[in-house]
C-alpha cells in the first residue's frame, strides 16, 4: 500500500486538485508567499505591471518593455493575487517528477554514489540524446549550476531546484 503522500501526489497528477494549496507542502507555500510579497512591491495583494517593473529594476533590469510586462501579467486568467500566483506555479510544475525520482535517474550516472557527475559527461548526454540542449541552454545550465574546480556537477542540487525552485540553504 502506498504512503498517503504518494497517493495524494498520484491523485493530483491524474486530474489535479480543486484546492491549489493541497498541491504543495507547507514549506513550499511559505516560500511562494515570501516570493509573492517581494514581487508585490506596493503591498496591495495583487501583482501588477508596475510591481513587475519595480522588482525587475531592483534586479538590474531597467529597460523592460511594456509589452513584455503585459505578456507576463496576461499569463494569468485575471488579477494575480496569491492564490492565482500559486496556481500558476502549480500549472508550471504539474507533471514534474518528485525529487527522489529525478535523483534516482541521476544516480544511474553516478555508480560511486558521490552525489556529482562530470560536467563534460552531463553536457555530452544533454546535447546528444533525446531532447537535445542548445548551446544557449548549456550556458544557462552552467551559469545556474557551476561545476566545482574538479569539473563535477552537484546533481542533487539540480534536482532540488527543479522540484522546489531555488537552491538549498546550506
Amino acid at each position: 500500500m502506498a504512503p498517503k503522500k504518494a497517493k495524494r501526489r498520484q491523485q493530483q497528477g491524474e486530474g489535479g486538485s480543486s484546492n491549489v494549496f493541497s498541491m504543495f507542502e507547507q514549506s513550499q507555500i511559505q516560500e511562494y508567499k515570501e516570493a509573492f510579497t517581494i514581487i508585490d512591491q506596493n503591498r496591495d495583494g495583487i501583482i501588477s505591471k508596475d510591481d513587475l517593473r519595480d522588482v525587475l529594476a531592483t534586479m538590474g533590469q531597467l529597460n523592460v518593455k511594456n509589452e513584455e510586462l503585459e505578456a507576463m501579467v496576461k499569463e494569468a486568467s485575471g488579477p494575480i493575487n496569491f492564490t492565482v500566483f500559486l496556481t500558476m506555479f502549480g500549472e508550471k510544475l504539474k507533471g514534474a517528477d518528485p525529487e527522489d525520482v529525478i535523483v534516482s535517474a541521476f544516480k544511474v550516472l553516478d555508480p560511486e554514489a558521490t552525489g556529482s557527475i562530470k560536467k563534460e559527461f552531463l553536457e555530452e548526454l544533454l546535447t546528444t540524446q533525446c531532447d537535445r540542449f542548445t548551446p544557449e541552454e548549456m550556458t544557462n545550465l552552467w551559469a545556474a549550476f557551476p561545476p566545482d574546480v574538479a569539473g563535477n556537477v552537484d546533481y542533487k542540487n539540480i534536482c532540488y531546484v527543479i522540484t522546489h525552485g531555488e537552491d538549498k540553504e546550506e
